[in-house]
């Protein structure tokens, strides 16, 4: 007989999904969901939710911090910065003479970058006066603008829009809010406009700002310094080892004309996706979408294509000596999200980090009680392309990270030779559902989840047969993939060693710094 607290969670799963899977099924959505790919290659998705008068879009841009150029890290995230400067109605006083005041701005910047990158011969006057020149020539510009500071976000704000954001990963770019219903031509305007009639205005001024949120999040966080590092070590060849925020030197190099290139190149309708969920009909809609967003010109999608990692052969390992809370973590190489295998690597990554009951939480947080949080998980740093699962711990005061090395690799040994349980196995896929459940429970989390599976898979309803695909995992499978997956030679290790401060300093107790969530 199951022990309460065993049959409990059971019990609250089955619940949540007996109460919310009504309505939640493929075919209930495929009679609520419109595909149409529109001339200029530009893909719409409607899927009609009339619960409340508001809908929800996601733009999403098949073009992440992979595709930035060499020598140009970080223009992916910029431009997603630029998105909400304007257009050329949106945002300024005269356009036409903004125009103008930006081409200077690039020209001064052109002249100043060619002669502070001069390896020999460089005239420090001469910069000192370029550099001046091209300030002086951005004053001029941002009078042009300075009074419709964020105009395009307190249009969205004045007109009910809430929750405008955008965020850019290794992988891609996306753009996203909510309206209401009465809106529906109004977002369709500015949305497309935006990437009708991009401006680089206060270009320099926000690459400023990027710097600082790479100073702040990497270069003076510990655990920054050490997954950029780490990812750096894990991949010697494929772009995943370049941060999305960008190296510092590219960050002071780049220009705007580099980002409306970048735009030029991936911004085009083939490569993009865009979801609309809400109190809307697709009859009635799609001809509103289709009249603002096929004004966007069509141009062949972009090449791709990335240079493959090679099998890692050898463990690899970074350490960090800081005055911070230690961290283990390791990672191991796996294969994108077309695998055969995908949702067994989903099935591990339940099993040993989902909640309190989750295997490495039970080893190493409650039984040895060596560590505060210890997690598995796949998807590091992207899962595009081949990517890393990955296991850390934060060890409590008193235990090294090879201790949590030590109790994290016992705990994969077990899963390499013993079959899970039937109730683990049961649990795990009881979860997924679950899970899937509370993604398209609001208009904003279906609206992602639809246009990320149609733009990875050209099927949006790869989102539903996926939790098809982890109710066929077995045991065996589980086995076969921690013996294939989780063995040292695929094995990079990145660590976080306390060093106490030299002498004369504050010999205080180090801060607990905790991962960081959320997106660039």
């Amino acid at each position: 007989m199951k022990s309460r607290t065993t049959l409990l969670p059971t019990l609250v799963v089955c619940f949540v999904l007996g109460a919310l899977a009504f309505g939640q099924d493929l075919a209930s959505f495929e009679k609520r969901t419109t595909v149409k790919k529109l001339g200029n290659g530009l893909t719409v998705i409607i899927c009609e939710r009339p619960e409340a008068p508001v809908f929800s879009f996601f733009t999403h841009v098949d073009a992440g911090s992979v595709q930035d150029p060499m020598g140009k890290t970080g223009l992916a995230h910029m431009f997603e910065h630029m998105a909400f400067k304007g257009t050329d109605t949106i945002g300024t006083r005269d356009y036409a003479g903004e125009k103008v005041a930006l081409a200077k701005v690039e020209e001064a910047y052109g002249a100043y970058l060619a002669e502070r990158d001069k390896p020999v011969g460089r005239d420090e006057a001469k910069l000192k006066q370029l550099e001046q020149s091209w300030k002086d020539a951005i004053a001029a510009a941002d009078k042009f603008s300075a009074a419709y500071n964020n105009e395009f976000g307190k249009i969205v704000e004045s007109e009910g829009g809430e929750g405008m954001n955008a965020f850019t990963n290794l992988d891609e770019t996306a753009y996203h809010y909510s309206f209401p219903i009465n809106r529906l031509e109004l977002w369709a305007y500015l949305e497309s406009e935006r990437f009708l009639h991009p401006v680089m205005r206060q270009f320099y001024k926000e690459r400023n700002v990027v710097i600082e949120e790479r100073r702040m999040r990497t270069d003076s966080n510990p655990i920054g310094r050490l997954l950029e590092q780490f990812t750096e070590e894990a991949f010697a060849a494929h772009p995943y080892h370049r941060p999305t925020i960008g190296w510092m030197s590219d960050l002071n190099s780049f220009s705007a004309t580099d980002a409306h290139n970048f735009f030029d190149t991936y911004y085009v309708p083939s490569n993009m996706v865009v979801a609309v969920v809400g109190d809307v009909k697709a009859s009635e809609a799609m001809p509103v979408v289709e009249k603002y967003f096929s004004r966007i010109p069509g141009r062949p999608r972009p090449d791709t294509a990335t240079t493959t990692e090679p099998a890692q052969n050898s463990e690899r390992t970074v350490v960090l000596h800081e005055q911070s809370q230690p961290l283990y973590l390791e990672g191991y190489h796996r294969p994108d999200y077309r695998s055969p295998d995908d949702q067994i690597y989903d099935a591990i990554a339940d099993l040993m980090s989902n909640g309190r009951t989750s295997r490495l939480y039970r080893a190493l947080v409650r039984d040895k009680q060596i560590a505060s949080d210890s997690e598995g998980f796949t998807g590091l740093p992207g899962n595009k392309y081949p990517h890393l699962f990955a296991f850390y711990a934060f060890p409590i005061p008193g235990h090294k990270p090879q201790e949590m090395a030590d109790a994290i690799h016992a705990e994969i040994e077990r899963l390499k030779k013993e079959d899970i349980s039937d109730e683990e196995l049961k649990m795990i896929k009881t979860r997924a559902k679950a899970n899937l459940i509370r993604s398209l429970g609001s208009n904003e989390g279906l609206a992602s989840e639809l246009a990320v599976y149609q733009a990875r898979y050209d099927d949006w309803r790869e989102l539903f047969r996926s939790v098809d695909r982890i109710d066929k995992v077995t045991k065996a499978d589980i086995r076969r993939v921690a013996n294939k997956t989780f063995v040292p030679d695929n094995r990079t290790v990145g660590i976080i060693e306390f060093a106490p401060p030299p002498l004369g300093e504050n010999r205080g107790t180090a801060p607990q710094t905790q991962p960081q969530g959320g997106g660039q």
